[in-house]
């Protein structure tokens, strides 16, 4: 049975190397990906960190002028205001002026004091005449500063709206990086998948199809019973051979893989929740489980698999694959998972 089994394994084709190149093309292929969408994220998280900077300090400078302008307005009413009131005594003064003159030339015998009085309203006009050409100089020169800062505001406004777009559009680019991203990567997880499948399938050809090896979606399951006797932690003879194909599989896959892809073989140890007896060689399950798991790494090691490759954990009877008290469900708990891993 041997031999024809060998024979049917020469004869049929070797989908190993094809699955190893595509999975290293599959892990530089997300590398690329994963290092673009960082390098992306960063460009693009500076970009809108300066802008919000930006925008901030442009808050502040509209804010800082429209008090300036708010002050300014209120300085040109107090000026329209005195320049009013100034325009409205500079008409009295005519209108007394001209009374005056009109008493002069009627020959009032006061045309002496009517001179004085002429000579102290013209000085007087000739006064609020400065003081309002100064008025209105200053009111020019509001006017004009008004406009400057009305200027300054619409330049502010503009770049703020230039700068809000370019921000809307470095979003949608990242919201568009990300969808990308995520689409490829779960093309690349399908893929991933397909070919753990096909990993599992020739790894359950070469250990036969026995209905107490299976596999439990990404781990490769034993049955304790198939490796081990009740209640102990050493390899039995049945074990052992099924070890030695897994082994010489292992020792394949170990030429073949690259030395730049870190994998390891981890063997998981489970037992079922019966309590052991206190005069037995293990104080509980803890202590059994991990003598399993390391049993069988050592008896890989011994046949060639490279330590480094090997991990062996113990999980005593805390994560079953069934819940229940039944036997059916206990023998199900009592395993080794093996599970092929990135370290």
């Amino acid at each position: 049975m041997a031999l024809a089994r060998n024979g049917r394994r020469e004869r049929g084709v070797d989908y190993w190397p094809g699955f190893v190149d595509a999975l290293s093309t599959l892990l530089l292929a997300i590398m690329f990906l994963l290092t673009v969408f960082v390098l992306a994220q960063f460009v693009l998280s500076r970009e809108i960190s300066g802008k919000d900077d930006v925008l901030n300090r442009l808050n502040s400078q509209i804010a800082e002028l429209t008090e300036l302008l708010a002050l300014e307005r209120g300085n040109k009413s107090d000026l329209e205001d005195s320049l009013a009131a100034l325009q409205a005594s500079l008409a009295s003064s005519e209108t007394e002026r001209t009374r005056l003159q009109s008493l002069l030339d009627a020959g009032s015998g006061s045309a002496s004091a009517a001179d004085q009085r002429i000579t102290t309203l013209t000085g007087e006009l000739s006064q609020q005449k400065d003081v309002s050409a100064r008025a209105l100089s200053q009111v020019e020169l509001l006017n004009q500063q008004i406009a400057a800062l009305r200027a300054q505001i619409a330049a502010v406004e503009a770049a703020l709206q230039a700068s809000e777009a370019r921000d809307q559009t470095s979003q949608a680019k990242i919201a568009d990086l990300g969808r990308r991203l995520n689409v490829a990567l779960a093309q690349k997880v399908q893929e991933l998948n397909r070919y753990r499948s096909d990993f599992f399938g020739r790894l359950r050809e070469i250990l036969s199809d026995r209905e107490n090896i299976r596999i439990v979606g990404d781990r490769f399951v034993f049955q304790s019973e198939v490796l081990f006797p009740s209640g102990a932690a050493e390899i039995n003879p049945a074990g052992q051979d099924e070890m030695k194909k897994l082994a010489s599989a292992l020792v394949d896959l170990n030429k073949e893989i690259p030395p730049d892809i870190n994998w390891v073989l981890r063997v998981d140890g489970h037992t079922d929740n019966v309590p052991l007896s206190g005069s037995g060689r293990f104080a509980d399950n803890w202590e059994l489980s991990s003598a399993r798991a390391t049993a069988v790494v050592k008896y890989l090691i011994s046949q060639g698999v490279p330590a480094k490759r090997l991990v062996a954990a113990g999980f005593g009877e805390f994560q079953p694959l069934t819940e229940g008290d039944t036997p059916e469900a206990r023998a199900q708990n009592r395993r080794i998972e093996l599970k092929l891993t990135e370290r």
